[in-house]
């Protein structure tokens, strides 16, 4: 199989590091890939948003699949494009990526399917926005109704600053707040059959302690220790195939991955957002623990014969992984800064650029995660810890409490 993968960021090199284990995929290409994906990966270069260069590049190589890793080019229609030059892509149409480009429309899905989640109003002016946030009360919960590299949340209970978020974005969800420890589960579907991934749980804000602002995420784990048992199979009978089939009755199927991010509330779990692609840095835990060949899976959901495939095999013990980011991040971060202990086995290029003499620098806001395996969950995070101590970026930070609550079974459920 000759796979493209479309992408450069720390979720897709993790993605090509499973796609170049499958003894299935005899050539891998990535566009327009990074530092660490040249690693086990030809980089091209393509504009990922435009959906006629992508599909033009798909056919250059004789791909046998496209996987398409962010959420822009989905939104953008990259994966229509590609499937109209008659090659399978990994990855929704425009329309069914609306549910992460459009917190509104995914708001309207789960409402019509009867999908568990929180309390919510479209505001477009401060009147709506006053008043939605006089009925929700603190903390407040404002979301950008469009993309936003995971940064357009602000939760806060600071009026001033809810709704200096709300003016700043112009359109956006205001949501009642979900009390309860955060939960990612991933789903891989065709559209009919679906199949979920370990859950994860990743660490959005920048500072120890769930201190500071919102960023992409700063690190992540699996599995999930302290998750109630038949967790995942209420997620799959109570939210996914019910916007599965809402989304299939709307004319618009979902195929690809869809990332169900869950808050578990004394109530049960409750959807907080949807995404239409793979979570990062979720992404580089889940991947390291899967067993079974990662082509082949995102093959069958991109050819609609998912169910058919084997059931999915895991290995045995816990992954974390540490987000080392550039000074100044998330606000302004500094890029061009050397790099060294990189090279690592383990280390996933987040933002990184190499220069034409070698040298490696920062190149964006993540620059490396530091993802390591073990026995078990405490094992995992000394491991992950030991290769964040070996990279040297000046200014660069990091949090120094992923998955400590889990190891530590601080985590409680709200009863």
């Amino acid at each position: 199989m000759r796979v493209l993968l479309v992408g450069g960021g720390g979720r897709e090199h993790a993605l090509a590091l499973g796609l170049a284990a499958d003894p299935s995929v005899e050539a891998l290409v990535a566009a327009p890939g990074n530092p660490g994906i040249a690693g086990v990966a030809e980089l091209r270069e393509v504009n990922p948003t435009d959906p006629a260069s992508v599909a033009a590049l798909a056919v250059e190589v004789a791909a046998d699949l496209v996987v398409i890793g962010p959420e822009a080019p989905l939104v953008a229609g990259v994966a229509d494009a590609v499937r109209a030059k008659g090659v399978p892509a990994f990855g929704p149409s425009a329309e069914a990526a609306r549910l992460e480009g459009s917190k509104a429309f995914a708001k309207d899905v789960m409402t019509a399917a009867g999908v568990p989640t929180a309390r919510a109003y479209t505001c477009t002016d401060p009147e709506s926005v006053a008043k939605a946030l006089d009925e929700f009360g603190a903390p407040y919960v404002v979301k950008n109704d469009g993309l936003a590299a995971g940064k357009g949340v602000v939760v806060t209970s600071d009026r001033a600053v809810a709704e200096q978020h709300a003016a700043e974005c112009g359109r956006v969800v205001i949501e009642e707040y979900l009390a309860g420890p955060e939960v990612s589960l991933f789903v891989v579907t065709d559209g009919e059959a679906a199949l979920p991934l370990l859950p994860a749980q990743d660490f959005k804000r920048v500072g120890d302690s769930d201190n500071g602002p919102n960023t992409g995420g700063m690190g992540a784990y699996a599995p999930l220790p302290w998750a109630p048992p038949g967790l995942v199979d209420e997620v799959m009978r109570d939210v996914v195939h019910p916007t599965l089939a809402e989304l299939r009755r709307r004319g618009t199927p979902f195929a690809g991955l869809l990332y169900v991010g869950l808050a578990i509330t004394a109530a049960g779990p409750r959807v907080i957002e949807f995404n239409a692609r793979f979570g990062d840095p979720e992404t580089q835990v889940v991947l390291a623990l899967l067993e079974t060949p990662l082509a082949g899976l995102l093959h069958a959901a991109a050819t609609g014969t998912l169910s058919t495939h084997p059931p999915l095999r895991w290995r045995d013990g816990a992954a974390v992984t540490v987000v080392v980011a550039a000074e100044g991040y998330p606000a302004a971060p500094r890029t061009g800064d050397p790099i060294t202990g990189a090279d690592q086995p383990g280390v996933i290029h987040a933002g990184t650029r190499r220069d034409a003499d070698g040298t490696l620098r920062s190149a964006g806001g993540r620059v490396l995660c530091a993802t390591a395996t073990g026995p078990d969950l405490a094992a995992a995070r000394d491991a992950a810890y030991t290769l964040v101590r070996g990279i040297e970026l000046a200014g660069s930070h990091h949090r120094s409490d992923i998955a400590a609550g889990a190891v530590e079974g601080r985590i409680a459920i709200p009863g």
